[in-house]
């Protein structure tokens, strides 16, 4: 990922009002991001509770989405991330909701899928074993890979327009 400034990634929102823009909190190592090994960039926000943010670079450009974590709690043992496909203990993954760019998401419509709660996908895929003893053992640079283009994917799907497909 190309390295981003302050100002690049507050610019890089598609679904954010003016007021997310004005409170979104980098994280604290963001000065330390090695962004020559990341192929997506995200975190929680570290001062308000359940809001998320990733960034990832959709034809080129960085494209940042705005997230929210459902309230509660799973009965399930573990989950699934629908990022990193790494089975976690299911405390450990979370629904995260995004609203549509542009007038859909004025609108109300939005996008969800299960990512790991702490938005840590980027470091799991670079762990050499699996976590969990029936993930499929495929090689580390596939499962980047695959992390990358489904994080590419679900940014996308932000960016749609009501009714459309890509």
């Amino acid at each position: 990922m190309r390295p981003l400034t302050e100002e690049d990634v507050r610019s890089s929102f598609v679904n954010a009002s003016p007021e997310e823009l004005r409170i979104v909190a980098l994280p604290t190592d963001f000065l330390l991001a090695d962004w020559d090994h990341l192929d997506f960039f995200a975190w929680r926000d570290p001062r308000t509770r359940g809001r998320g943010y990733v960034i990832a670079e959709v034809e080129g450009e960085p494209r940042g989405v705005v997230l929210r974590a459902a309230d509660g709690t799973s009965s399930a043992r573990s989950a699934m991330c629908n990022l990193c496909h790494t089975m976690q203990p299911a405390d450990q993954v979370a629904l995260f909701t995004a609203r549509k760019a542009g007038s859909a998401g004025e609108h109300g419509d939005s996008v969800g899928t299960y990512i790991c709660t702490d938005l840590s996908c980027h470091e799991n895929v670079r762990l050499a074993m699996p976590l969990a003893p029936n993930e499929v053992r495929a090689s580390v640079d596939l499962r980047i890979d695959g992390t990358r283009r489904r994080t590419e994917a679900f940014v996308g799907r932000v960016l749609e327009t009501a009714g459309s497909r890509r």
